[in-house]
């Protein structure tokens, strides 16, 4: 109940403000005929307005009522004034709403002027602007507002709202338009056709650019996951809400193109009546497929955006991937031939209405073209898909996980693929397949975390690879999953050196948590957006050398806004803890040190030493650099990579290029992907 009552306030007074904002732009359009304020239409579009400002101002307190019932989680709440009064001043929800509703104020306060004075064009500009200052403020609180504050964020959603609001606001001047032809014997045919042809002509590129920026926007929201378009409420919602636009489009077209020119065409008055009855009545159906398109509008700004969606079960048996097929045999062929015939068809669109084609012919060759494109573009581009195939794992990806992935691999799966991934094990029999190399073949754009998942429970056919999920619990599963990615990325890591490359972040570091001999401990994302780390895998007491180095340069590197933390490569005894701790300024790890060591081992190899091969060496001091938004920028592998770090001067060099980048988005979260 309450949910209905939230979706209805905010359908209600999205649909009022818009009619407000549109009405006032096409009056002011066509208000430089002085002339169309003496129409009667112009009477019975403002009687309505104070109606449309005071639901705006009924449905903000319906929406600000519903959001803190939600909010509290006391039904009670949603009836409490009191509670209203905590949302809005605690909240910046509360905030934004507060402002909302003033500006809402001042629009009926601006509404009840325009309606009790003498009707001129400013009026209605000013009444364009008011209106429109309501639409923007709130897209804060939209999608595009919730995840960062900023013009370049909430202005396309904005903008979107606004040119919603010019076309479906002014529908209901439209009606009333052709209501007042159709019903009055001396309204002026030429005039009223002049009326309707000026709404019209910017109405369809409106609704063009509607289209354009409402595409940008569910872009936003969709970001590379497409496939939520058919397997999330979001998607279904957005596919809705573009078919019913697309149908506008065609009403709009016939509106704009056919049947206003028959207006002018004719001096008959009964085929005058005939030609109005008919673009009323398409205008109505206009005009309720619209209120729907705003109701699915709503309804989809309040649902779960499809990049956030949780797809626990891929309905369907294929997916398509063009990363995953494009260098396939034939592939790029089959694909441009169908675009090259997808563009045809758009050709023979314009042609039909240039030609005048009848209608049969004008839709069933395009549709026939397009409908062949699709058979020849898309099979090429499908592929395998389960159930599992965009699932999301369920265990971060941390060095916990990835410590414990590696036990599990170590247990179960070394007998074929190696110790270290490579896939060392030939089989004989030729009908199945040798085991995959997990180390060094790429395999993301082909294959999907749940995919892998989909094959660690259940098996491979034609493969030795049996399912494990009667022998690993879930979690277990994707530890493995997360095990399989970091030995992938360390594999990448290779590319890394003791120098930086400007301002080209790759790789992510594995976070962890820890607990150090000095009393602290934390996250590694603690340091995000305030910090570099060093992190410094060492020997007791092979590298002891190096400890007093970087002891005597700690000042330096510490200026250089950067945190070191030193993590052994083996369990130290009390003594050893305290004797280091005596001589060292930075953060010694003694709870973590061996998930951290199994998880950062992974990313050791250098170009000249790919250790590929047996359970791969392990290199007796490592210091890796991680920039302030979480990914390694670089590396420096005593054992392989010589002088390196060695001299302060060339690490404090590479600080310091960090430090003068500019700021980017930290890592997309802490699952593999």
């Amino acid at each position: 109940m309450i949910e209905f009552i939230a979706t209805f306030a905010r359908w209600s007074q999205l649909t009022a403000n818009l009619i407000l904002f549109g009405s006032c732009v096409f009056l002011a359009i066509i208000g430089q005929h002085k002339t169309v304020f003496e129409s009667p239409w112009v009477a019975r579009l403002e009687k309505g307005f104070p109606w449309m400002a005071g639901i705006v101002l009924l449905g903000l307190i319906g929406i600000l009522a519903t959001t803190t019932g939600d909010a509290t989680g006391i039904v009670a709440d949603t009836w409490n004034p009191r509670a209203w009064l905590e949302m809005v001043q605690e909240t910046r929800i509360g905030h934004i709403w507060l402002a909302r509703a003033l500006l809402a104020a001042a629009l009926l306060g601006a509404i009840l002027y325009i309606r009790h004075n003498y009707r001129v064009r400013w009026h209605y500009i000013i009444g364009t602007v008011i209106a429109s200052l309501p639409l923007i403020v709130g897209s804060l609180i939209s999608h595009s507002g919730a995840e960062e504050i900023s013009f370049t964020s909430v202005a396309p959603y904005a903008l979107h709202i606004l040119l919603a609001g010019a076309w479906f606001g002014a529908l209901p001047a439209f009606l009333y338009i052709v209501m007042n032809q159709s019903s009055s014997e001396q309204a002026s045919p030429q005039l009223t056709t002049t009326y309707l042809k000026k709404f019209s002509t910017i109405a369809l590129p409106l609704m063009l650019l509607l289209a354009a920026t409402g595409l940008f926007v569910a872009d936003r929201m969709i970001e590379e996951d497409y496939y939520a378009l058919v397997s999330s409420a979001y998607g279904w919602l957005l596919n809705a809400k573009l078919t019913i636009l697309a149908i506008i489009l065609v009403i709009a077209y016939q509106a704009r193109y056919q049947w206003l020119p028959l207006l002018s065409q004719t001096t008959n008055s009964e085929q005058i009546k005939t030609n109005i009855a008919h673009l009323n009545r398409w205008v109505r159906i206009e005009f309720m497929l619209a209120l729907v398109l705003v109701f699915l509008a709503t309804i989809l700004a309040n649902t779960l955006p499809a990049k956030h969606a949780v797809i626990d079960h891929w309905p369907y048996p294929f997916r398509f991937s063009i990363n995953g097929t494009w260098e396939e045999p034939n592939v790029q062929e089959l694909f441009w031939a169908g675009i090259a015939l997808c563009i045809l068809a758009l050709c023979m669109i314009g042609i039909g209405i240039k030609n005048d084609w009848d209608r049969k012919k004008k839709i069933l060759v395009p549709t026939i073209l397009i409908t062949t494109a699709l058979a020849i573009a898309l099979p090429p581009l499908a592929m395998e898909a389960y159930p599992e195939t965009y699932q999301k794992p369920t265990v971060p990806f941390d060095v916990i996980s990835i410590s414990n992935g590696s036990q599990l691999f170590a247990e179960h799966c070394t007998s074929c693929h190696g110790p270290q991934g490579k896939g060392t094990e030939v089989i004989l029999d030729p009908e199945i397949k040798d085991p995959t190399d997990l180390l060094t073949e790429p395999h993301t754009a082909k294959y999907t975390v749940g995919n892998v998942y989909h094959w660690l429970s259940h098996g491979i056919p034609g493969t030795n690879m049996p399912g494990f999920s009667a022998k690993l619990s879930e979690e277990e599963r994707w530890d493995l999953i997360n095990y399989l990615h970091a030995l992938s990325r360390g594999f990448d890591a290779r590319l890394l050196g003791s120098m930086i490359v400007p301002e080209t972040p790759a790789i992510a570091s594995p976070v962890f948590n820890y607990s150090a001999s000095d009393g602290s401990g934390g996250n590694l994302k603690d340091f995000r957006l305030q910090k570099n780390v060093l992190l410094v895998l060492f020997s007791w007491p092979q590298s002891q050398q190096r400890l007093h180095q970087l002891t005597a340069a700690y000042d330096e590197i510490r200026a250089l806004n950067t945190e070191i933390l030193a993590v052994p490569n083996r369990e130290l005894n009390e003594q050893e803890i305290l004797h280091i701790a005596n001589f060292v300024p930075f953060p010694v790890v003694t709870e973590g040190w061996n998930e951290i060591k199994n998880s950062y081992w992974l990313y050791r190899r250098v170009r000249t030493v790919p250790d590929l091969r047996g359970k791969g060496m392990f290199p007796g001091h490592m210091e890796f650099m991680t920039d302030r938004f979480g990914y390694l920028r670089a590396r420096w592998v005593a054992q392989f990579e010589g002088f390196g770090w060695q001299s302060i001067d060339a690490l404090t060099l590479q600080l310091t290029q960090l430090n003068e980048e500019d700021e980017i988005m930290p890592p997309p979260g802490d699952h593999a992907h």
